[in-house]
């Protein structure tokens, strides 16, 4: 299963990020550049944080499970830690600028247009990856550490038994920025759809082509945005929650029911590796051309209609 779910998160990552290559090169507007970048980032961190916990994880699994035979000094639980936490973090702060990205993209296209470039996207994945990398590397710096997950097959920060306030923060503090993310997902994808919502049903003049091309532009990248955030909230959430369920009661003393936690902590780290895999996906699936032949059937009188006005318009032209 490893191997299987490793292989299948390298090809899916692979292909979505040819598709995002492909669509960069082909629509060069200055308004998608920035979201082109950021997806382009978000896929290529998630091929990495496929490929790199994998190979911890199949070492892991060549050996047995014995940790004792590959790490005696616990080196190797502190980077597969690290790893988890820095490949954890940044898809949630990407989907998060993304989402953030649109809103301003769609509410305010002048300020957009004007304060959103190609550079200034670079520099907020600067900035995402670097903040998401302090928090990785914290335990390796003495404060807090990594320990050994259920059932012995991940490592984490540690969240059951007696925890310090330094690890009841660390962990709280990862799972809070988690769930801040995927919220600021949802409020910037609600305000956009109901901005576009609003401009649809507001156009009933003629002549205004261009501003269809752009809605179409913005509906794809919008279909894109809730395809992310619909399967970061059903990956992640579970997991972030559990978190903070877990170490609130190890932090109150509360050892009951530890091996229940111990169980749905495995399940949601489970869980939240499948959005590596679906992330790709949705760029796969959710393209303007696939978009178009799904809504194709709906609209078959309006494609008439457009029809016979281009009829209509050449006899004109012809008898003139």
């Amino acid at each position: 299963m490893p191997i299987f779910t490793m292989t299948l998160g390298a090809l899916s990552n692979i292909i979505g990020l040819g598709i995002l290559v492909k669509s960069h090169t082909r629509f060069r507007q200055r308004s998608k550049a920035a979201f082109l970048l950021l997806a382009s980032s978000l896929l290529f961190i998630d091929f990495a944080g496929h490929v790199i916990p994998g190979a911890f994880a199949l070492r892991l699994y060549a050996a047995n499970m014995r940790w004792d035979d590959i790490d005696r000094s616990g080196t190797l639980c502190q980077l597969f830690g690290a790893c988890m936490v820095f490949f954890g973090l940044c898809p949630l702060f990407l989907s998060g600028a993304m989402a953030l990205e649109r809103c301003i993209g769609v509410t305010r296209p002048l300020l957009h247009s004007r304060e959103v470039t190609s550079s200034r996207a670079k520099l907020a994945v600067a900035l995402m990856c670097c903040m998401a990398f302090l928090i990785a590397i914290l335990p390796l710096l003495k404060v807090g550490r990594y320990t050994r997950q259920f059932p012995d097959t991940w490592c984490f920060v540690k969240i059951h038994g007696q925890l310090s306030a330094v690890e009841f923060g660390l962990s709280v503090s990862f799972s809070m920025l988690g769930l801040v993310s995927l919220a600021l997902s949802l409020l910037c994808n609600c305000l956009s759809g109901l901005a576009l919502l609003k401009a649809r049903l507001s156009r009933h003049r003629p002549g205004n082509s261009c501003q269809h091309n752009l809605h179409s532009h913005d509906i794809e990248m919008i279909a894109q945005l809730l395809g992310i955030m619909l399967v970061s909230c059903v990956c992640w959430s579970p997991f972030l929650v559990f978190i903070v369920l877990s170490v609130s009661r190890s932090f109150h003393g509360s050892e009951h029911d530890v091996q229940h936690y111990q169980y749905l902590l495995f399940l949601g780290v489970r869980l939240a590796s499948w959005n590596q895999i679906l992330d790709p996906w949705v760029y796969i699936l959710l393209r303007r051309a696939v978009l178009r032949r799904l809504c194709r059937p709906c609209q078959p009188q309006r494609a008439f209609r457009l029809t016979s006005s281009q009829v209509l318009s050449r006899v004109t032209n012809d008898k003139s």
